[in-house]
């Protein structure tokens, strides 16, 4: 089997609830993503997704790397991607590019195989214990009251809520999320993310008074990202675990974490390098005995991964319904996310409904990661404006 063409696809459509973090609090709904799609001479197509602001380097990269290859050689197609930004570096956009691929890579494997990709990954039982996690900043109490009720009826009985910016107001919305889970456990799992809001210090106070009222199963991104040393202050002085990673872009950004153990919890996300940098930083993490907890992904691809980590301890869920011009193949159930039998990942297009949301150019802060770093951040909470009031008020409507 050869590669042998690249398309794609870009579009927007409406997400069922608005969306944000403390970096964020006005919220978004409108949502924008890069389809792509991967053909080889034997008619078997894998499937894909990026950022908008990818494309020139998913296309770059495909015909650099990736064209007229065997899919069946998926590691050492992302080993050449990885070697071909050496010296730029293959973080940033680069990395994304790298990831959309290697995940299409391996959806043509499985699909090579006539297997799903938790199998060809060697995973025993398909299933992944999995949380809801509302992206929840922007919503009201009673949308966020709903839409973790909703995913309680699902059988979650664990919780992430967006935290930050109001410490009482902050408090006031985990007992809502906790209680909306309690159908389902006396003790659902309870975590927060401050999104790399606070500084070291006020982490700690912070998450001190949360524990005072709440037992936190983590508590997210405390301190900013590259703070290994302010990880570490956090973690000791907390009786949470610190769970942190998500936007290191290499294998070589987590030796700090290692050696200094500044997280008790490690982030993988297949947006590392794709599926294949994503299991190998799995395995360096079991071999300093940390558990790994994977984020949200395209098709769920993280629940195919799962079943083939020893140390996996549970997955995030952000998305409990497929974009609108895809189906996927993973239920939920009794609070675990469960891949199909449906070879590869298991993600199908529905052509018609994409002709008609795909657009030539994506609408300004659409995308995964619109949103900078808050003024104030690591300083001081800052409330929400007026503006930014009024705009999480319209989208809860």
């Amino acid at each position: 089997m050869k590669i042998t063409e690249l398309k794609t696809h870009l579009y927007e459509f409406e997400n069922n609830r608005v969306v944000g973090d403390a970096n964020s609090p006005a919220g978004r709904k409108l949502q924008s993503s890069l389809l792509i799609e991967v053909e080889t001479d034997e008619g078997i197509t894998g499937y894909s997704s990026s950022g908008a602001a990818a494309k020139p380097l998913v296309e770059s990269m495909f015909n650099r790397a990736v064209k007229g290859k065997d899919p069946a050689n998926v590691k050492g197609i992302t080993k050449q991607m990885i070697d071909f930004a050496f010296k730029g570096g293959h973080g940033g956009m680069i990395n994304e590019a790298i990831s959309s691929l290697d995940i299409a890579l391996w959806d043509l494997k499985a699909k090579a195989n006539n297997e799903p990709l938790w199998k060809t990954l060697g995973g025993l039982n398909p299933m992944a214990r999995a949380y809801a996690s509302g992206l929840d900043i922007p919503m009201s109490n009673e949308n966020l009251k709903k839409w973790y009720e909703k995913m309680a009826r699902w059988g979650f009985d664990g919780g992430k809520l967006k935290v930050g910016l109001n410490q009482d107001d902050d408090i006031k919305r985990i007992g809502i999320m906790r209680d909306a889970l309690k159908v389902n456990s006396e003790n659902p799992l309870i975590m927060i993310d401050s999104n790399e809001y606070w500084s070291p210090k006020q982490a700690i106070r912070f998450i001190s008074e949360i524990e005072e009222i709440f037992d936190l199963t983590w508590a997210e991104e405390p301190a900013r990202r590259w703070d290994f040393i302010g990880l570490k202050k956090v973690s000791d002085g907390i009786k949470t675990a610190v769970c942190a990673g998500e936007n290191l872009k290499t294998l070589g950004d987590f030796l700090p974490y290692f050696h200094h153990k500044s997280a008790d919890v490690i982030q993988v996300s297949s947006g590392i390098g794709g599926i294949t940098t994503a299991m190998q930083l799995a395995d360096a993490a079991y071999g300093f005995e940390l558990p790994i907890t994977l984020g949200g992904s395209f098709g769920h691809v993280h629940a195919h991964m799962a079943p083939s980590i020893p140390n996996f301890m549970i997955m995030e869920i952000t998305q409990e319904e497929p974009d609108p011009c895809m189906t996927w193949d993973v239920t939920f159930k009794n609070g675990y996310a469960i891949p199909g039998n449906k070879p590869g990942i298991g993600v199908e297009i529905n052509r018609d409904v994409l002709e008609n949301i795909k657009v030539e150019k994506t609408t300004p802060g659409t995308q995964s990661s619109p949103f900078g770093r808050r003024p104030g951040a690591g300083l001081y909470q800052v409330a929400p404006s007026k503006e930014e009031r009024a705009n999480s008020e319209r989208l809860n409507k």
